[in-house]
């Protein structure tokens, strides 16, 4: 389980529609570009649809593709699987390119990286102050053991969304926070009957409302295992504080390093379990969620991201939306001692401290393994959008 949380608890965080990052990386006010470039070609003028002169929270300087690091050596299929995804929901200016998309699924790496360069037009993107250096994290799809009844073991409720969460939104008035959910009778009594699922530990609750989604494993009466998909369904409009953060404030942790925070929550669980639990409810916001109903065709894919696709491992990331519009195929390129990553990505999710021109978080996919990279994963990135001509 820990090797699971390591950016949950200290920087990464969920979506996707649910804000759940940190927000250590504020944004710049936004206003239109002074040397931002300009859209060509008959796509440019279409209503309603974005072109580099608007107001994005970016600067887009036209660059030529052997400027992208590793442009010829991308293998295109895991790419090309995840732009067919993103034709689901392509919008205005990008759908015109999709029946050539699919045509593409039969051809070769070189056809596509020719089709490619006659159809797009990279762009370099930079903060409004003109630094193209940024940063990457990445986030996953927890994957954890539950139980359909509370039982020993398994005590940890996860809920659907309580009958006045709605009215709640609609007046602006946050619902309890997550201690009040503990604690207060009133919140507990509203959510009652509203239990999704049972999980074994509120550390691995607390990542399923980082993340915002994730699926579990739940054994049925007669021994075979149903594996559910939990997607975002609201939250209690609370605000996100970072538990990793309340630790180093705290001075409980002198680094937000993975082995810090394990040997931390170990080692404190067994002599002052108070504690922890006084961490959990440093984070006040709580998330809801639904049970997603989908094909066995999409079983191996990821959750829906904010653009309304499912997420691709290592092909989807999430952005700034005033930065990067959502559909858009992203060149990324990012090096350091947990990967060394040079390929192309779709805009395709968002978070609340993903905020900047040069920030993305990196979909790793759903699982374990998945969560022990995103967990390491906190390097330097530069980006180029590719635009249509």
């Amino acid at each position: 389980m820990w090797a699971l949380i390591v950016g949950s608890l200290v920087a990464c965080g969920t979506t996707r529609r649910a804000p759940v990052r940190d927000d250590a990386y504020p944004s710049p006010a936004v206003r239109v570009p002074a040397e931002a470039p300009r859209a060509s070609g008959a796509l440019a003028g279409m209503p309603g649809t974005p072109s580099p002169q608007q107001s994005y929270r970016s600067r887009w300087i036209a660059a030529s593709w052997s400027d992208m690091p590793g442009w010829q050596n991308d293998p295109m299929q895991d790419a090309w699987n995840a732009w067919l995804q993103n034709c689901e929901r392509p919008g205005p200016l990008f759908g015109p390119l999709c029946q050539d998309v699919r045509q593409l699924m039969l051809g070769s790496d070189n056809d596509r990286r020719l089709w490619m360069m006659g159809h797009l037009q990279p762009y370099r993107v930079e903060s409004l102050e003109g630094v193209s250096d940024g940063l990457l994290t990445s986030y996953y799809e927890p994957l954890f053991d539950a139980s359909p009844q509370m039982r020993p073991g398994f005590e940890v409720p996860v809920y659907a969304p309580p009958e006045g969460l709605a009215e709640a939104r609609r007046t602006g008035r946050p619902w309890f926070s997550r201690q009040d959910i503990d604690t207060q009778p009133q919140a507990r009594e509203a959510l009652r009957g509203r239990e999704l699922a049972w999980l074994a530990d509120p550390i691995d609750a607390l990542v399923l409302h980082i993340q915002g989604s994730g699926r579990v494993r739940m054994a049925n009466p007669d021994g075979t295992i149903r594996i559910v998909r939990l997607a975002f369904a609201g939250s209690n409009e609370q605000p996100y504080q970072s538990v990793g953060r309340w630790l180093l404030d705290r001075g409980l942790i002198r680094d937000a390093s993975w082995p810090g925070i394990k040997a931390w929550i170990v080692s404190t669980q067994q002599n002052n379990p108070r504690l922890v639990q006084e961490m959990l409810w440093s984070n006040p916001r709580y998330v809801f969620f639904r049970e997603e109903t989908r094909s066995a065709a999409d079983a191996a894919l990821g959750p829906r991201g904010a653009q309304g696709v499912p997420l691709t491992a290592g092909r989807s990331i999430a952005v700034d939306k005033d930065s990067i519009p959502y559909g858009t195929p992203v060149w990324l390129a990012s090096a350091g001692p947990n990967a060394n990553l040079q390929r192309l990505v779709f805009a395709q999710d968002t978070g609340n401290a993903i905020v900047g021109a040069v920030r993305a978080d990196y979909f790793a996919g759903t699982g374990a393994e998945a969560g022990d990279f995103a967990g390491r994963m906190k390097q330097g990135l530069r980006l180029w959008v590719l635009w249509p001509k």
